[in-house]
């Protein structure tokens, strides 16, 4: 543990040898193609595939009637259906399927089914949407909304959450200066490089396999056994090579594996449906477009004082994942700051949009760049620079977030704030650039922060569990099976490096196995940057009920007590006595001669967590991350164009358990919030997505990527394995506003929505607006 040792999938990806979904062979293999609604709103009147079924190499065509269990995936509400059976809300909501023994034979079939629509009206904007006289497209919501105070009567609501701490009303009365503003963000694509895929296999006793491109096993095995109507011990889910998530292959893969699976259960084969580029970005899940509107007020000097927010999310036509989503926002929008007086109002809202679900940051990037974005604007007002506005107010230990939750251990934002600062250069460069110009073009420097609850926290703690089964060997070999998926993060490298710890065996003897639901125990979705913290504790549980039997055999071995003895070196030896000693291995040896038991299956729950609909508070994450980002920008002010010139980023992360790994997630991550911030932006025209492929759709690519400076901060989290916390996600939340407040810095242009493309860049500066003014200390 802290090592930086190599990944342990990283030779056969470099060579290619990888296996992914569609490298994976199988005899008689058929193909699948779904017939998707060319409309956004419609009803389902009939589907006519007599032609479909009657052509070359098409072995079934299926629509919601032939589903033999539930036509529904089940997810947070039960709303969506595998096929639509009466009505669709979006473009490419599928109606059929159609499985072939060729694609071009599928696909053939696909085009010549018939359906009979009567079309609706639809609504796309999610303020539209709430208003009496939208189109309705659920009404689902409206207890729950009723529940909250909500004003909208839940109509196309999926979610409504408050989060509510003091008067805010009386915090905006001392306050000297006070901001109220309107952001915006967009879709963003997860831009995965391998596109979703899975191949669904029928065995010989009416069981299922599902090979997969995922992230989250069990609930692709929860919505399996539920389409086919079998139980759960008929279905096994295997997550093979992932070539990316972010989130994307969550609760997606459950549409893809269902369709997948009725294809196999009709026709007896096995059936791969892996989707183009453009079908999977035209209609697979996206992040959620959001608007957020924030009042924020501070003193003269820089105290903070209220903090108001109505947060919108675009939810699509189903809820997928928005009302966690929408949880995660709305418990975020405080930032990691110290606020006496908050309202957050948030509001997942049904648009006739293809589903948003889970995006790496979940909910966070949206009231980030809206918060960072004002925070800086109060700084601007007030004559204070923006870092020691930050300062100021950072959260510290003892203090209480948004939410009402102490703060006792682990939080380590003002070092992350330092550390940053200084690894930038950020005092002499801001003061530099004040001046620096070179004909059009002008330098800034800027800075975004966070706060991020690891795990699912208290609206997740119902799937909360993991379980790991580790198994040693005679020969000191260990395998390790977890619930959760390796998709290119380095999970199987850091669990191996944890079990190696506890263990003391060799590194190189450990092996963690691919994720498989008939090892392990239902270990909930490997998501929310929670997969270190609970399959690293999960391991370290099992490794410690066989580290015992270890402890008792060298006991006899020692001729001493199993409490007089210590790990250390690769050895077991007499802790008063280090020279009576036996190598590990040979302990496991006689161990395993003597019958003792080397297997066990290790368990952790998370910390408790709880929220108060009604109070609007709780304690909403067991425990936080935080960072600083800080953002140097050169900007042409001719045409608009955004160069990022390096950009730091400081994370607290608990303890990093590879660190090599930990710094990647940071650099990728980063790379992703700029495309967020620069350039990733889906265009729609009535439902539909105008740029569905990589021509269009622009992701930064190396050539784009500036220098990146990861600082890896360590206050230890007494509930993480060695004191780790989480940094899959972080590295990812801060960026946007990191950029568009180094633009500000660099133009006086502020930019209220993202991406700063150009064209945007161009219109903030045509816009009336005085240059920063000079700063003060606060």
């Amino acid at each position: 543990v802290g090592k930086r040792l190599e990944r342990v999938d990283a030779r056969a990806k470099v060579l290619g040898t990888a296996r992914y979904v569609d490298d994976l062979p199988f005899e008689d293999l058929l193909h699948l193609e779904v017939v998707r609604s060319p409309h956004p709103h419609a009803r389902v009147l009939g589907v006519e595939a007599g032609e479909a079924r009657a052509m070359p190499g098409v072995q079934a065509v299926l629509t919601a009637a032939d589903v033999p269990g539930e036509n529904l995936v089940p997810l947070v509400i039960p709303d969506l259906t595998i096929l639509a059976a009466e009505r669709v809300r979006y473009v490419g909501d599928p109606v059929a399927l159609v499985v072939a023994d060729s694609p071009a034979r599928a696909r053939a079939a696909a085009a010549a089914v018939r359906v009979d629509y009567e079309v609706l009206e639809a609504v796309f904007d999610p303020l539209e949407a709430l208003e009496e006289d939208a189109p309705t497209i659920t009404v689902g919501a409206g207890a729950q909304d009723a529940a909250h105070g909500g004003a909208h009567g839940g109509k196309n609501l999926f979610n409504h959450l408050q989060v509510k701490k003091g008067d805010p009303a009386r915090g905006f009365a001392e306050a000297e200066r006070v901001v109220e503003k309107e952001y915006r963000t967009p879709y963003q694509a997860h831009a995965y490089l391998e596109t979703q895929g899975v191949v669904a296999v029928p065995g010989p006793d009416g069981d299922f396999t599902i090979y997969g491109s995922l992230q989250c096993p069990f609930y692709v095995h929860a919505a399996v056994a539920r389409i086919l109507g079998v139980p759960g011990n008929k279905v096994r889910v295997v997550q093979v090579g992932t070539g990316g998530a972010f989130g994307g292959k969550e609760d997606v893969p459950s549409i893809v594996a269902g369709l997948a699976a009725l294809g196999a259960w009709a026709t007896g084969r096995p059936v791969k449906h892996v989707l183009e580029r453009s079908e999977d970005f035209a209609t697979m899940s996206k992040r959620h477009p959001a608007v957020v509107r924030i009042k924020a007020g501070a003193r003269a000097d820089g105290t903070l004082c209220a903090l108001e927010a109505r947060v919108y999310l675009d939810s699509g036509g189903y809820a997928t994942l928005s009302p966690v989503v929408l949880y995660r926002a709305v418990t975020h929008a405080a930032g990691p700051y110290r606020w006496p007086h908050v309202f957050v109002d948030g509001y997942a809202v049904a648009t006739n949009k293809v589903p948003c679900g889970a995006f790496r940051g979940f909910g966070t990037l949206q009231v980030i760049f809206a918060l960072e974005s004002a925070l800086d604007e109060l700084a601007d007002g007030l004559g204070i620079d923006p870092f020691d506005l930050r300062v100021h107010n950072a959260l510290r230990v003892g203090d209480e977030t948004a939410t009402g939750q102490h703060l006792g251990e682990s939080v380590g934002f003002l070092e992350t704030l330092a550390r940053a600062r200084e690894a930038s250069d950020y005092d002499r460069k801001r003061a530099l650039y004040r001046t620096w110009k070179d004909g059009p073009r002008r330098r800034g420097i800027g800075i975004g922060c966070l706060l991020y609850g690891v795990g699912l926290g208290a609206k997740g703690k119902f799937i909360d569990r993991t379980g790991a089964h580790v198994q040693v060997y005679a020969d000191g070999s260990v395998t390790v099976g977890i619930g959760h998926a390796e998709m290119g993060q380095g999970l199987r490298t850091v669990v191996s490096q944890m079990a190696a710890e506890e263990l003391g065996v060799p590194w190189g003897r450990v092996r963690c196995l691919d994720g498989d639901t008939s090892r392990v125990p239902d270990s909930g979705p490997t998501v929310a940057s929670r997969a270190t913290v609970m399959a690293g504790n999960a391991v370290r549980d099992a490794c410690r009920q066989i580290r015992a039997q270890l402890l008792a055999e060298a006991a006899e071995l020692l001729e001493a007590s199993p409490e007089e003895l210590e790990l250390a070196d690769g050895a077991l030896r007499v802790k008063e006595d280090p020279a009576r000693s036996a190598p590990v291995l040979d302990v496991i040896a006689r161990a395993a001669q003597n019958r003792r038991p080397l297997t066990a299956t290790g368990y952790r729950l998370p910390a408790d967590t709880w929220w108060d609909d009604a109070a609007g508070q709780g304690k909403a994450y067991e425990v936080y991350t935080y960072a600083t980002n800080v953002c140097e920008v050169e900007v042409d002010t001719e045409t608009g164009e955004v160069r990022v010139l390096g950009l730091v980023a400081a994370h607290d992360l608990g303890k990093a358990i590879n660190p090599t790994l930990a710094e990647g997630q940071i650099e990728g991550g980063t790379l992703q919030g700029l495309g967020f911030a620069l350039s990733e932006e889906m265009h729609l025209r009535q439902g539909v997505i105008l740029n569905p492929r990589f021509a269009t759709y622009i992701i930064p690519t190396a050539l784009d990527a500036p220098e990146i400076t990861p600082v890896l901060v360590e206050h230890p989290y007494s509930g993480g394995p060695y004191g780790a916390k989480g940094i899959g996600e972080p590295p990812i939340m801060g960026i946007a506003p990191c950029v568009t407040n180094a633009i500000r810095n660099a133009t006086g242009a502020r930019l209220r929505e993202v991406p700063a493309t150009p064209e945007r860049v161009r219109a903030a500066l045509a816009e009336p607006s005085d240059p920063p003014p000079e700063t003060r200390e606060a």
